[in-house]
């Protein structure tokens, strides 16, 4: 009896803010419905395509997409199946990757455009979203953790208390990522190599945050931070 209670009341909640021609069960089925679809992937992605396409990424991703340092390759594993979709058509269409400053960027641009269209990306984000990841080893030094553990409270609305991202919001997991990686995004956000762009709609609201890190040190910081509280091995 208390649930029916507490439902109605979100009921009468609901027929406040939407028309009350629209059934408010309809409504709440349909916003559960979104909540969970990003979450999981669009339907209609083929694994076996995507595995195909990733032979391409190999070279410098891996075969389990943990990515080098040597050729500037991050880990891609633990990454979500939107947020991989999203980079592999900015990549793909010059709105990531396009600066001449971005030398990284320049090098993944070309991987992208073997990928014939939105399907092929859809494929091989959703193979890239069944490898498994792995803890990286720790290459940086001197970053303060509790100094970090101050910075990342702006990170928090984005990336969670865990640094495990939020596909809703396209942000990533940071969880698996390696540190030498993360700095280097944060020092390309906020010099404008990457974020700058009107279309990259989650680079533009990364970019501001990174622009409230004073210097090299509040990155190693923050970075600190997230691999304290990222999953051990």
């Amino acid at each position: 009896m208390p649930k029916f209670r507490l439902f109605t009341f979100k009921e009468a909640m609901l027929q406040r803010i939407v028309p009350s021609f629209l059934p408010v069960r309809s409504i709440v089925a349909a916003f559960v419905f979104s909540l969970v679809l990003p979450v999981s992937g669009l339907f209609g992605q083929d694994l076996k395509k995507g595995e195909s396409f990733f032979q391409v990424c190999v070279a410098c991703h891996g075969p389990e997409g943990l990515g080098n340092p040597l050729l500037n390759a991050p880990a891609i594993a633990g990454l979500d199946i939107p947020y991989v979709e999203t980079q592999l058509h900015n990549f793909k269409h010059g709105i990531r990757g396009a600066d001449a400053r971005d030398s990284a960027g320049l090098q993944m641009r070309p991987m992208s455009m073997t990928l014939q269209d939105e399907q092929a990306i859809k494929d091989v984000a959703a193979f890239v979203g069944t490898l498994k990841p792995k803890v990286p080893n720790d290459t940086l030094h001197g970053g303060d953790i509790a100094k970090g553990e101050a910075t990342y409270a702006l990170c928090l609305a984005c990336h969670g208390p865990d640094a495990a991202g939020n596909p809703l919001l396209k942000s990533p997991s940071l969880q698996y990522q390696s540190d030498w990686y993360m700095l280097r995004q944060l020092k390309k956000f906020k010099e404008g190599i990457r974020g700058s762009n009107p279309q990259d709609i989650g680079g533009m609201q990364m970019r501001p945050m990174s622009m409230t890190l004073a210097d090299e040190q509040a990155m190693k910081d923050v970075i600190a931070y997230i691999r304290s509280i990222s999953p051990k091995e």
